[in-house]
């Protein structure tokens, strides 16, 4: 069931196996938390604005994506549960930031989780794909 579990065969350890069920540990922990803290917002009425979103909404999602950075090189270096606690922290970053998208879209906090994440996923990928070629 590749949708419960998005990582290849060589990959698996990098999920939690509940039966012949493989559930990747970082979503495990994003879209719970994600969805919940959209719903939070919802029923509290939050505030579309406040002055720590833009450094708040980047710092949650920056473990997660170090954390798999670090990951495409070493990937036995962290446990699934700290894959699924920088996946809850992920959640709660995105789930602020698409909040406020969703009344106001792309707003600053969004964008710069965008780029963040973009920086420094795409030297990942391509070194990761270099060292492949080579071996």
């Amino acid at each position: 069931m590749f949708w419960l579990s998005h990582h290849p065969p060589d990959e698996l350890d990098r999920c939690y196996r509940f039966g012949s069920l493989h559930l990747c540990a970082r979503c495990l922990g994003t879209y719970p938390v994600m969805f919940a803290t959209l719903a939070v917002q919802i029923a509290l009425r939050a505030p579309l604005e406040h002055p720590l979103d833009l450094p708040v909404c980047i710092a949650l999602v920056l473990p997660a994506t170090l954390d798999w950075a670090l990951g495409r090189f070493q990937p036995h270096r962290f446990s699934n549960l700290w894959r699924s606690a920088t996946g809850i922290l992920l959640g709660l970053g995105l789930g602020r930031s698409l909040f406020i998208h969703l009344q106001r879209p792309l707003p600053p906090a969004l964008l710069a989780q965008g780029i963040v994440v973009t920086a420094i996923a795409l030297p990942v990928i391509f070194a990761a794909y270099r060292q492949k070629r080579r071996r």
